[in-house]
């Protein structure tokens, strides 16, 4: 499973002390409801060594048992951003020590090295050893982190000087004061040197227990270091790669070492970025040891000197001020934008637009998306949507543009997919002449999200000549916090991705928020970000009609008239002709009284086709469509009615002066009253859930004190005394139980 992986590093940048416990219990939740085991909740959960408790993640996993709501991967994720957790991009993505990241030679190039003009170092022109290893110490390290150096060294039979292991058992702030303190000799404080090989510093802070990999402690800085090109021309072109460098310098030899902020969370995250640095500087010329990537690297120490030629610090504080800031430089400056174009060009020339798909109201490329609440029947609408475009017909008001459909399926299993399909056809009269128009990819069990899905798509689609792709419903590919504007714009750039690369419109459907919607324009109906409204050229949004009695008795009637009228012209065609009048057409008892003395031997089939008529209008449920619309004029709303398993568009007019749920007509001030005594009961009902939930979680799960409820309370920053507690107690049905330690309990009814 390849996202177990993922989501147990993403926890490793989460400390489960720092969380409260329900959103402890929400981790243990996410992990259950994506695959994972109770051993990976324990794992973590024993980070937090005040309040874990053996057993426990084991019997809480057993009482989540999922909901209509459930708690996702998306929360662990967010929970790994908000502390400190950045997400990689498509380049930054999962290597081995050894691979390379592939991509065309012309990707991420910011330097021609044919045409970059060198740029000289020089030597202090005061030499002062100690300012140089104090200005290098106070620039990577904190005073109380400990420091790897070497100078000892030994010859190798090649002659070359290699360094030992050296010490770690010093910080920087005492390194730093007994340099001060030295009197300039800094063999005093780190041991003399050989001349001939120099000496060495580690760049990140070690544990002081060894100066292994497994020592490091922050993995704060990477090591660029190139000899393949002269020195003037090495300096140019890490400053032209604005690489965010802490201190350059000059290693006495070949090369300049830069020490180049990474800012990496842990081990693994260090890898995946020195890959990346690495890359981008191959591509410009570049080319560094693959050795040189440990984060306890040795580097060259300044203010020694190596054969003759001083090792000195050449700069500090070059190019962006953080890895995030030249990360999202780097991938901004080789963009595949197009250039500006001037609207002379194309004025009397303009480029034909995309042909409809669905007339009125999108066209062929570009995006729609429906959204509407869960029993309006989006995916039947979209269904119909799939095989009016198939058969090239109406779906609800609007004409569609015959041609090939991929129907993306990811709820429904594939059996129910395909019966539905079936049914829906029965149900529009349609005998389905043109069903290979039809493709649908049935998904359900195998999604991912929408960033990997969206490739795999394209390439599955790219000669089949789509002139639509819907994909429903969204959140079962939906990544990130839905409320996120930047989260979900990255999210629908996908449909972007789809439209472009195939040409066909993108259709998708998704949720409306929580409470009654009916007052609200169609943009703000949408769950989550103001992104999902904004973003598709069409918008479609669904809203349920508040039904009167008046209006289904009235269609009660329309429906048994109707169903009496065909009983007559199938057993008694003349009498319909000459006895039964307009009038009688539109009156269910004039028909029932006609039944009588035309057709009285099919009356048992009568009395049974009034039940069903009845009972057809009753389980109907009536919506309007409204919309917002990108490249058309906004239409008039469409009222429909839900009938399973189709939508048939109101062409009576029955449902034009019927409001939608939760808007009624009454005057602003009594909206306003009813609003008022509504948020009153919400926040009576609020408090005392509040409550709840505090004496079900705050002593995870046993009955609590009142100084457990107290301390709940503080947690949130939410202060209260012990008195309002007790009042508590008494006002929301509890008692405190003497017999088991003064402890509160739900009150017993009597």
């Amino acid at each position: 499973m390849e996202h177990k992986l993922d989501l147990v590093a993403l926890l490793g940048h989460v400390d489960p002390s720092y969380l409260d416990y329900q959103s402890w219990v929400n981790v243990g939740m996410a992990l259950k409801y994506e695959g994972y085991t109770a051993s990976d909740w324990d794992e973590w959960s024993r980070r937090d060594s005040g309040r874990y408790h053996p057993g426990e993640c084991f019997k809480k996993w057993t009482t989540f048992e999922g909901t209509g709501n459930p708690v996702t991967g998306a929360t662990i994720t967010q929970l790994a951003k908000d502390n400190g957790w950045l997400p990689r991009s498509a380049h930054d993505r999962e290597l081995d020590w050894d691979d390379e990241i592939s991509g065309s030679s012309g990707d991420y190039v910011v330097v021609d090295r044919n045409w970059i003009e060198g740029k000289e170092i020089h030597e202090p022109a005061e030499w002062n050893p100690v300012q140089q290893i104090t200005t290098y110490l106070s620039a990577l390290f904190e005073a109380s982190e400990n420091v790897g150096y070497v100078t000892e060294a030994w010859q190798s039979e090649e002659g070359k000087w290699l360094p030992t292991k050296g010490a770690s058992d010093r910080t920087a702030g005492e390194l730093i004061e007994l340099l001060h303190m030295c009197d300039g000799d800094i063999g005093d404080v780190f041991g003399d040197y050989k001349p001939e090989a120099g000496a060495w510093i580690r760049f990140n802070p070690l544990d002081g227990k060894g100066v292994k990999n497994e020592n490091v402690t922050e993995f704060r800085y990477a090591l660029v270091e190139s000899d393949t090109m002269d020195i003037e021309k090495q300096n140019a072109v890490m400053r032209e790669l604005e690489l965010p460098i802490a201190v350059m310098v000059y290693s006495g030899g070949k090369s300049l070492h830069a020490i180049v902020r990474v800012e990496a969370a842990n081990y693994d995250e260090y890898r995946k970025r020195v890959d990346y640095l690495y890359d981008i500087c191959k591509r410009n010329g570049l080319a560094i040891d693959k050795q040189n990537r440990n984060p306890s690297r040795l580097s060259r120490m300044p203010g020694v000197e190596r054969n003759g030629k001083k090792q000195f610090i050449v700069d500090t504080n070059l190019g962006k001020a953080s890895w995030a800031e030249w990360h999202e430089w780097i991938e901004g400056i080789n963009d595949d934008l197009p250039d500006p174009e001037n609207l002379t060009d194309t004025w009397d020339n303009m480029p034909k637009l995309a042909p409809p798909l669905i007339e009125g109201l999108l066209r062929q490329g570009h995006k729609m998306l429906m959204a509407g609440p869960s029993k309006a029947g989006k995916s039947f609408a979209l269904i119909e949507l799939s095989i009016a475009i198939a058969e090239g017909i109406k779906w609800l008001a609007w004409q569609c543009t015959k041609g090939k459909v991929l129907y993306v399926n990811l709820e429904l299993d594939r059996a129910s997919a395909l019966h539905r399909f079936k049914d829906v056809y029965a149900a529009l009269g349609l005998s389905g002449h043109n069903i290979s128009n039809i493709d649908i990819w049935n998904l359900r069990g195998k999604t991912v999200p929408m960033d990997k899905l969206a490739p795999k798509l394209i390439r599955r689609a790219q000669k089949k000549n789509y002139i639509a792709v819907i994909i429903d419903p969204i959140y079962k590919v939906l990544t990130g916090d839905e409320n996120s504007a930047d989260q979900m714009a990255h999210f629908t750039n996908q449909f972007d991705k789809i439209a472009t690369e195939l040409g066909a419109g993108v259709i998708y459907c998704h949720h409306h928020s929580k409470g009654s919607q009916g007052g609200k324009k169609s943009m703000d109906r949408a769950s989550g970000s103001g992104v999902f409204a904004r973003d598709p050229d069409a918008l479609i949004d669904l809203v349920e009609l508040d039904l009167t009695e008046a209006l289904l008795m009235q269609e009660e009637n329309k429906a048994v008239c109707s169903m009496y009228q065909h009983l007559f012209q199938q057993y008694n065609p003349s009498y319909l002709q000459e006895h039964v009048s307009q009038d009688d057409l539109l009156s269910a008892k004039a028909m029932e009284d006609h039944a009588k003395r035309a057709i009285p031997g099919q009356l048992a089939i009568a009395q049974e086709g009034v039940k069903q008529a009845v009972k057809s209008v009753r389980i109907r449920s009536a919506w309007r469509v409204e919309g917002t619309l990108r490249e058309y004029p906004k239409f008039d709303p469409v009222n429909m009615w839900f009938q399973y398993p189709v939508h048939r568009v109101d062409d009576t007019g029955s449902l034009k002066d019927i409001d939608p749920e939760g808007e009624s007509s009454s005057p602003p001030w009594q909206k306003a009253t009813g609003k008022r005594k509504e948020k009153a009961k919400e926040e009576r009902r609020s408090k005392a859930e509040e409550f709840e939930d505090a004496v079900n979680n705050c002593n995870f799960g046993e009955p609590p004190t009142v100084m457990d409820v107290m301390a709940w309370y503080g947690s949130t920053g939410k202060e209260v005394a012990e008195r309002t507690v007790r009042d508590w107690i008494k006002k929301h049905g509890y008692e405190i139980d003497r017999s088991i330690g003064y402890r509160i309990v739900k009150k017993k009814e009597e």
